[in-house]
């Protein structure tokens, strides 16, 4: 799901592929000064589509860039989509400053709880209140004995079971056992499922898998965005969401969301947090793709024969000059709690909703 650098040839050749080195994360040589901080190299960014931009442009003149045009929907904002593209909608700046604020924390706190599955369960079991342990500072800890008598705050895999603990417990003198800090497991987190659970092992939807219902205020919203990629009459059905975390230098690399039964109905994209880079290509690989802007609030739809194209984001920006996140740390920095405001100012997070049958 996050890109490596270890690329097959062929891809390494294709317009996608060339697409995402070219805007991806690369650091400058520096090993001549190795105290200085890490400098990322300068990328071009002059071919990006910036649909702020073009809100802007439409608000103001009522023109639009060539191949860009609007949708006459009932949503309250502008809606573009993109006239090689069918099936794939733009909306700059869907979600409130609110709206983003409370899915982040949701992200953060109640999406990756058991039974949710996310990326941690493969090895360490399902794990509870990880941001909580991350904010405390505590340590995920192998327990000594993982046959004890069942403790519901204690995780197995392979009968290796896990506990928070507190840090100092953890590297105490003759403690061998194995152990990871819970904002280390935080920063690793990469995606976690809400609602009907997807299995990555085998690239489907299982249906036996323990789960709770996405939020009725998350199916509601996703509902009113959906509208403008829905087949007349019909409403969208929202039963499955995929939330993906992404930090610096991370990438998802190129794919297709192919899972659902039918293509018709879009996929609901929120993106939270740090600006990213947005490719959207063509049904092949070798099909040069469309970089776009995708910042805090703004929302993307694909259906139809969106849905056949190949997507990915190969760059987020966590520097103040390009993440663009000033309104979002306003308002986080009235919170009591601060782990909100220093998680999302260099992480991106983005909600997947899907109408799986």
């Amino acid at each position: 799901m996050y890109a490596s650098d270890s690329v097959p040839d062929d891809l390494e050749r294709t317009a996608f592929r060339k697409a995402e080195k070219k805007y991806k994360l690369y650091y400058q040589d520096t090993y001549r000064t190795p105290k200085k901080k890490k400098q990322p190299k300068p990328v071009d960014l002059t071919e990006v589509l910036d649909f702020k931009s073009v809100q802007e442009l439409y608000d103001r003149k009522a023109e639009l860039p060539s191949g860009i045009v609007p949708v006459r929907c009932g949503l309250d904002r502008p809606v573009f989509a993109i006239e090689n593209r069918p099936g794939f909608y733009f909306i700059p700046g869907a979600l409130t400053i609110e709206q983003q604020c409370q899915w982040i924390k949701e992200s953060l706190t109640s999406f990756p709880q058991p039974p949710n599955r996310t990326n941690h369960n493969a090895f360490y079991g399902p794990i509870n209140d990880l941001f909580i342990a991350a904010k405390e500072r505590k340590v995920l800890l192998a327990e000594e004995n993982p046959n004890s008598e069942y403790n519901p705050s204690i995780t197995t895999r392979d009968a290796q079971a896990w506990k928070f603990c507190e840090e100092h417990e953890a590297s105490s003198k003759g403690n061998s056992r194995k152990s990871i800090s819970a904002s280390v497991l935080l920063r690793k987190l990469r995606w976690s499922t809400l609602g009907l659970q997807f299995d990555w092992s085998k690239r489907n939807y299982d249906i036996s898998l323990p789960h709770k219902k996405i939020p009725e205020t998350l199916c509601q919203l996703a509902k009113k965005l959906a509208a403008p990629a829905m087949p007349l009459g019909e409403d969208f059905q929202p039963q499955a969401a995929i939330v993906n975390y992404f930090g610096l230098g991370d990438m998802l690399g190129g794919h297709l969301d192919d899972m659902e039964a039918d293509w018709s109905k879009p996929i609901v994209s929120m993106s939270l947090g740090c600006k990213a880079i947005f490719l959207l290509g063509g049904k092949l690989r070798e099909d040069p793709p469309l970089a776009m802007f995708l910042r805090s609030g703004d929302v993307v739809l694909m259906a139809g024969e969106a849905r056949e194209c190949f997507h990915g984001v190969p760059r987020i920006f966590t520097d103040a000059e390009n993440a663009e996140i000033v309104p979002l740390e306003q308002q986080l920095s009235h919170e009591v709690d601060s782990s909100f405001l220093e998680y999302i100012q260099t992480s991106r997070i983005n909600i997947n909703i899907r109408q799986v049958f």
